[in-house]
């Protein structure tokens, strides 16, 4: 079976730092991971969930601002209501919904990021790979 793939969005001045520090801290988390950095998790587009599992990836991570976020007050909320539809918009597509996660990721959450990545992947072997038959 191939490594699974997660593609994980993150934003620029909250999560990534927490993201960075759990490799700087050496907190092992399964180096299957590409990130993309927004300025915003609530910038997240849906259709970009479903154009990420149909273009390979196994699962999609969000690392969400939380109460954090310099720009939007609402923030988590306006992106559980993008997580959330994405959902929507895989289940449609015959895609499992689990292969999408929202969690906040602070600056100084790097070990609970590496501990979620590695449970998400988990349940993502549980499911198994979007490539299966390919």
């Amino acid at each position: 079976m191939p490594e699974l793939q997660v593609l994980v969005f993150s934003t620029n001045l909250i999560s990534d730092v927490g993201i960075d520090s759990a490799g700087l801290m050496h907190f092992p988390y399964p180096a299957n991971t590409t990130i993309i950095r927004l300025p915003c998790s609530s910038m997240l587009r849906p259709e970009w969930v479903l154009l990420a599992i149909k273009s390979g990836f196994d699962g999609v991570f969000v690392a969400a601002d939380g109460s954090d976020c310099p720009y939007l007050k609402d923030c988590t909320e306006r992106t559980a209501k993008r997580v959330d539809l994405a959902q929507r918009i895989l289940r449609e597509n015959g895609i499992e919904p689990e292969r999408v996660k929202m969690a906040a990721i602070c600056s100084v959450c790097a070990e609970p990021f590496a501990n979620l990545i590695k449970d998400f992947i988990g349940n993502l072997e549980k499911i198994g790979s979007v490539r299966r038959g390919r």
